[in-house]
Order: structure tokens, then sequence, then C-alpha cells
């Protein structure tokens, strides 16, 4: 690329108005995505930054999200991680783009020497200071572990999660940028009414919530019924909303980390 590039570390501001205002021009659609996802490079003013485009008229029709968009999903989970002050979700907005409104969120380069954070090991090397999950084996018998890390920042992450109820946290939407900082992506079957908390993120489930974490709820409510949650109204529905707060609040009583449900799978599927 000739012009400037933007690094996710960068001026939010700065990336909030490339993704939003730039010039959208696709490279390519992921096709492992269930829904249309596409690849894109978009300029504005001599910068430059890659990002991932998911049109709204390419999503797959869920019976139980009959309502709002998945992409209107992405940008909350986005809005809800920049009030945390984490910054655990890219950059994301709501824009027009070549096949229509969709959400525009800055792609994330993992470097080549990254070492994941989450996966398959074998059972009986398990690293330390891993959590294994749950058990799995090979076309061969082997037994391996699903397994990951005990890092502060997936801590931070699953308890994102438990906030926005992601259904769908696999280990494949956790990256670590170039910058050394966690994020996660895919978001678009998030903040559910109804209790759906699927993730491989377990490993912590049930223990003390960090006493930072205590008082970032405390603010966040605060928050969802002000100014973040006029903001939330604009791509989720008011029941939602109202789900949304009330998950924070039974975070803030139980003061724990939430457990695997019976009555659901607690993993998603693939895991990875």
């Amino acid at each position: 690329m000739t012009s400037s590039e933007l690094r996710p570390c960068q001026d939010e501001r700065a990336a909030l108005r490339l993704l939003h205002d730039g010039e959208l021009d696709l490279e390519g659609r992921l096709v492992d995505a269930s829904n249309t996802t596409l690849r894109g490079i978009i300029t504005l003013d001599g910068v430059t930054a890659r990002c991932v485009y998911k049109p709204v008229r390419g999503e797959r029709p869920l019976w139980d999200f009959p309502d709002g968009t998945l992409a209107g999903r992405e940008v909350a989970a986005y809005l809800v991680s920049r009030a945390t002050g984490w910054d655990l979700v890219p950059p994301t907005v709501l824009r027009d783009g070549p096949f229509g409104p969709g959400s525009c969120q800055l792609w994330i380069d993992e470097p080549e020497e990254t070492e994941p954070l989450v996966g398959f090991v074998p059972a009986d090397a398990v690293p330390p200071r891993w959590f294994p999950i749950a058990a799995a084996r090979d076309d061969d018998g082997a037994v391996y572990a699903l397994a990951h890390a005990d890092d502060p920042r997936l801590a931070r992450l699953a308890v994102l999660d438990a906030v926005i109820n992601n259904a769908d946290r696999k280990g494949g939407h956790v990256l670590v940028g170039p910058d050394d900082r966690i994020y996660g992506v895919d978001h678009g079957v998030s903040f559910h009414v109804e209790e759906k908390l699927r993730t491989v993120l377990w490993g912590w489930a049930g223990r003390q919530l960090p006493p930072d974490v205590a008082e970032l709820l405390d603010g966040l409510a605060g928050q969802v019924t002000g100014a973040l949650g006029d903001e939330l109204a604009e791509h989720l529905t008011v029941s939602e909303v109202a789900a949304l707060a009330a998950r924070i609040e039974r975070l803030r009583a139980a003061g724990t980390f939430p457990q695997p449900s019976q009555e659901w799978p607690a993993i998603p599927w693939p895991p990875i």
C-alpha cells in the first residue's frame, strides 16, 4: 500500500471515521463464514486499513434471533466493549457498502509467530497455567483436551461474553493483534433475551470476579441506563437492552464468573 496504514492501536476516533466514511474496495470473501463475510481495503485521506464487511442482505435467517440484524449486534458488541474501557472488540460501525448496509470492522492481523491462547492440546501435555475445558479424540483415538490459557486478558473477554450473552465464542474468534492485545470478533449472535452463553472460555467458571471487574460492572450498569443504552437502542430491541442491564445486575450480585448451563450446549460447535 502506498498510503499510510492504520494500526488497531492507533486513535480510535480516526479508525471509526475511516470505517464509516472511507472508500471500501472488496478483496474477497471469507469462505468459512456461515454468513456473507467480505474482506476489503478502506481508504480515506491517504490512510488505508483492511476491514471486514458483513452486509445485512447476506445474513441467513436465524429462528432464535428473529429481531434486528447480526450486523447491528456486531456494532452493539463494540459499543459495550468500548464502554468497559477494555477495547476488546475492534472498532466497528454500521455503514453502507457495495452490497448495502452492513457492519464494517477493522481487520486484525495476527503476527505469524503468535502462539494461540485457545486450542486442542494432548491431554497429557496441557501447558502450565492452562485450563482444560473438554476432552476429545482425534481420528486415531488419541486423547486431546480443549484448553485455554489462564490469561487475565482472556478473563476480561470471558466477562464481556457473559455481559453480552455471546452464543458463539469459538477459539478462532480470539485474536492476538500485533500490539499484543487480545481481540474478540464475530458477535452477531449475542444479546439474546434468554441465556445462551456458549464459549470455550470456561476456565474461571464459579471463581470470584477480580475487584476491578466488579467495580467496572458498577459503572457499566449506569451507562446502560444512560447514553450507552441510547446508542444500543439503535441496534437492539428494547427487550434486548433491558436483558443486558439485567445480566449486568446478576453478575454484580453473584460476584463470580458464570457457570456452564445444564440446559443447552455450553461450548459452540466447532469449538475452534
